[in-house]
């Protein structure tokens, strides 16, 4: 089995995802699991698996993380009209 088929088994047997990582490692040695799932059980350590299936990390800038706005039209300042009815008096 390749990894994906391990993972796979684990995940849709629950007696298999409530194991301890030593059943665990009974098991893939039994299947002859790949080294990188075989660490990833034994330190819980997805990276293993991550540089088995050749995942690059994804660092997404933080600016992008912003919340989207829509700018408004820039309106020229008017000055505020007097007020006609007030007298400065």
């Amino acid at each position: 089995m390749d990894t994906l088929d391990l993972l796979e088994a684990i995940g849709s047997d629950a007696s298999l995802r409530h194991a301890t990582a030593e059943e665990l490692n009974d098991l893939l040695a039994e299947a002859q699991a790949s080294e990188a799932l075989t660490a990833a059980v034994a330190t819980g350590d997805r990276a293993h698996l991550a540089a088995e299936f050749g995942q690059k990390g994804n660092n997404t800038p933080q600016v992008t993380q912003t919340p989207g706005h829509e700018e408004e039209a820039e309106e020229p300042l008017e000055a505020p009209a007097p007020d006609d009815d007030k007298s400065l008096a």
